[in-house]
């Protein structure tokens, strides 16, 4: 054993659901099985001999239910491991209905030069073809593959930055996309095989100077409100009207095409902009991203999707509020 570590780092999710019948792939119960017993159930990570995989259980919840605390703990403790000397990579089983978002929250947060990878499972353990295990296979080969840096999500074969991964349907085991960037790379029989280069850990244009730091992260006793709404046909601006009266501190809008906005939702999105609420545009499309145009009153993504911009937008504000 070359003494080299890997840390898998266990949230729950799908990957440890398990259901009463074998055969049922949506009437299941998420996170139930521990991450130490996930990887047990994998003989062909048993049988490694250049690596040392070490679990630690963060959290046991279902993905739907992520939240700060969690997000929180998770970076304290990837954070930690990447400072350690024999950590050649993380792995983190993760819930498939919230992993982008983890995904770019850890990009954010952590000068990640070793690889942290992501992976998940449509299937339940104890489904009849559970497809938790050969991706937990397909993490670790990305995990150990030379060069290999930053976060990033691997399932069913496929490798994905952090910045353009988003599940894009609710049941088949692929269902994850980078849109139209396409994926980083393919996971082919235990080697990588990639397409463009690993990602870098650089700050996105929308967070700028004011990217939250860990200790940021660690002091706020209470991380910025920020809300997600969508612009759609016969939109009304109540809802904004409502969340300003209620203290928000950001809103992020999904937009209908190159970020426009009803005309009934923008007035108020202007106004609470004026009054100091931080307001984003992104698309509501799956694919491509709002590109601005001189005289644009409210500021765009900088190409994230409506969830991703939503973490760059509240991690910024926390930066501020650090200053």
């Amino acid at each position: 054993m070359s003494g080299q570590k890997i840390v898998v780092l266990g949230t729950g999710g799908t990957i440890a659901g398990t259901s009463a019948r074998a055969g049922d792939n949506i009437g299941y119960t998420a996170a139930q099985v521990g991450v130490e017993h996930l990887l047990q159930a994998v003989p062909a990570l048993q049988a490694l001999t250049d690596c040392h995989l070490h679990t630690e259980q963060v959290a046991q919840i279902d993905s739907k239910d992520m939240d700060a605390p969690v997000w929180r703990a998770l970076a304290l403790r990837c954070a930690h491991h990447l400072q350690e000397t024999d950590v050649r990579a993380i792995v983190i089983t993760h819930g498939t209905d919230t992993l982008e978002e983890t995904a770019w929250f850890l990009d954010q947060v952590l000068a990640a030069d070793k690889p942290v990878v992501l992976t998940c499972a449509m299937r339940p353990a104890t489904a009849l073809t559970p497809d938790g295990p050969q991706n937990l296979l397909d993490a670790v080969a990305v995990a150990l593959t030379p060069g290999a840096g930053g976060v990033v999500a691997v399932a069913a074969g496929e490798v994905h930055g952090a910045r353009w991964v988003q599940k894009v349907h609710p049941y088949r085991v692929n269902a994850f996309s980078s849109g139209d960037i396409g994926p980083l790379g393919f996971v082919e029989e235990g080697r990588v095989r990639l397409t463009r280069a690993w990602p870098k850990n650089q700050p996105s244009a929308l967070s700028g100077k004011a990217l939250a730091a860990i200790e940021n992260i660690v002091d706020a006793a209470q991380w910025p409100r920020v809300e997600i709404l969508m612009s759609h046909a016969g939109a009304s601006g109540a809802v904004v009207n409502a969340l300003v009266r209620d203290g928000v501190q950001g809103l992020v809008v999904a937009c209908t095409g190159n970020g426009t906005i009803h005309q009934a939702l923008e007035t108020p999105l202007v106004r609470a902009q004026a009054s100091g609420v931080r307001v984003v545009r992104s698309t509501r499309c799956p694919e491509g991203q709002v590109l601005p145009k001189p005289g644009d009153v409210l500021p765009d993504s900088f190409g994230l999707s409506p969830v991703k911009a939503r973490i760059t937008l509240m991690l910024d504000l926390l930066g501020q509020g650090a200053d």
